[in-house]
């Protein structure tokens, strides 16, 4: 059965891709045991992807996204495919269906953008009862220690064969995933959470990354407790020895900075994601920039989820000020959301990407790999706001590593100005 509640961020990726027509939506119907995609003999039938959460044991909670034809033609097949390509950006796992023992260009370059990104594939051959793959074609495959599989997905033929391949092909970081907090926070030890209540915080619930917090921590046999950052000074006050940590709000910073002793780690929510998500030394790396930035410079302001900003939003109010302040000058911002990310992210000086909380890690872990390869700096809301509030050092004070390489970066920046004078 499912797990309907667990978020897509959470949940294995797994991408059928294919030529139109060759099973993928009823190799995914039969995998799920629903009818989650229609099924047709006119080729082309699903338009957009589709996708079906699940659970697959022992790999726990998935999700299956069926893609449009990547073979498909005309003005709005273009449109089809170019959403099917950015599906390669968040999948942690392929499945390049072929029918009827066909191999050809269209599955070859599918499966070389795969193996290019480094994603565990899997090769199906469906409809096998009309024409099955030739010896000569498995060879192949079996010296490239890609592994395939036969199925009949009308009749589910070879499908417990197909999970099997799924199970033994998952990314071994899913399998043993990163903790979000769990390693900042020995077992019977507490942490202070610090939750505004403010307009964006849904009415009834605390965000995401707040709940994931929670969990983690539980998770670990440790404990927190919830404040809000008017009242943060008073419960530390309150405790008979010092928390572990103090995980803040990033917007609350300033406050929680000057209310937590210096003794006591201090980090925020989003720092914790660009390292759960992302990449924390890249996004440290990319917030050196904000000092090199110039009036005019372009700035790119990128968030995963697509809500209607309201008051003063984090990502189009408060980091362009905090910014614009930071350089004395006015710079221009462009904001997208959502998948809605560049192709082209040249023409920009920085890139800010939020903590992609409701996002898996593949797909950050590619839009940064997009910016590495165009040679565009990029950083995190948490890491870009504790840059230009100047307590840049004491947030990263909970990750030694990440701490070590600023400074290792700042020493040879300024070796480099020495030798330039």
């Amino acid at each position: 059965m499912a797990t309907a509640g667990t978020p897509k961020g959470f949940r294995l990726h797994i991408g059928l891709f294919g030529r139109r027509n060759v099973g993928k939506s009823s190799l995914l119907n039969a995998l799920t045991r629903q009818d989650v995609s229609i099924v047709s003999d006119i080729a082309g039938t699903t338009t957009d992807p589709v996708e079906k959460p699940m659970e697959l044991l022992p790999l726990g909670p998935v999700l299956f996204i069926d893609t449009a034809g990547i073979d498909d033609v005309g003005a709005l097949g273009e449109l089809r495919v170019a959403r099917t390509r950015q599906i390669f950006d968040r999948c942690d796992l392929g499945v390049v269906v072929a029918a009827a023992g066909e191999w050809g260009e269209f599955e070859q370059q599918i499966l070389g953008e795969l193996k290019q990104r480094e994603i565990p594939t899997i090769v199906v051959f469906n409809k096998v009862d009309v024409a099955a793959p030739s010896e000569e074609l498995l060879a192949g495959f079996r010296s490239a220690k890609t592994p395939v599989v036969q199925t009949v997905a009308t009749s589910g033929d070879g499908l417990l064969d197909l999970r099997e391949a799924l199970i033994r092909n998952a990314p071994e970081d899913f399998i043993n995933a990163p903790s979000i907090m769990g390693d900042l926070v020995p077992a019977g030890e507490l942490a202070v959470l610090v939750v505004p209540i403010d307009l964006e915080a849904p009415k009834g619930r605390l965000i995401l990354p707040q709940v994931n917090a929670i969990r983690d921590v539980l998770d670990v046999d440790a404990y927190c407790m919830i404040v809000k950052e008017r009242e943060l000074r008073d419960a530390l006050d309150r405790l008979n020895r010092p928390p572990a940590i103090v995980v803040t709000d990033s917007q609350g910073f300033l406050k929680v900075a000057a209310d937590t002793p210096p003794s006591v780690p201090m980090t925020s929510f989003s720092i914790l994601f660009a390292r759960y998500r992302g990449d924390l030394f890249e996004f440290v790396r990319g917030a050196l920039t904000i000092d090199r930035l110039q009036p005019g410079d372009k700035v790119l302001i990128a968030e995963a989820c697509s809500h209607h900003p309201i008051g003063e939003d984090i990502g189009t109010v408060k980091i362009p000020r905090w910014l614009t302040q930071y350089v004395g000058g006015k710079l221009e911002f462009t904001n997208v959301q959502g998948h809605d990310f560049p192709e082209d992210v040249t023409p920009y000086r920085l890139i800010v990407h939020c903590g992609s909380c409701m996002w898996n890690r593949r797909e950050m872990l590619s839009r940064i790999l997009r910016c590495r390869q165009q040679g565009v700096p990029i950083t995190n809301y948490g890491v870009t706001i504790a840059y230009s509030l100047g307590i840049f050092e004491r947030a990263l004070g909970p990750f030694p590593a990440a701490l070590e390489e600023y400074r290792r970066f700042r020493a040879a920046e300024r070796e480099r100005a020495r030798s330039r004078t």
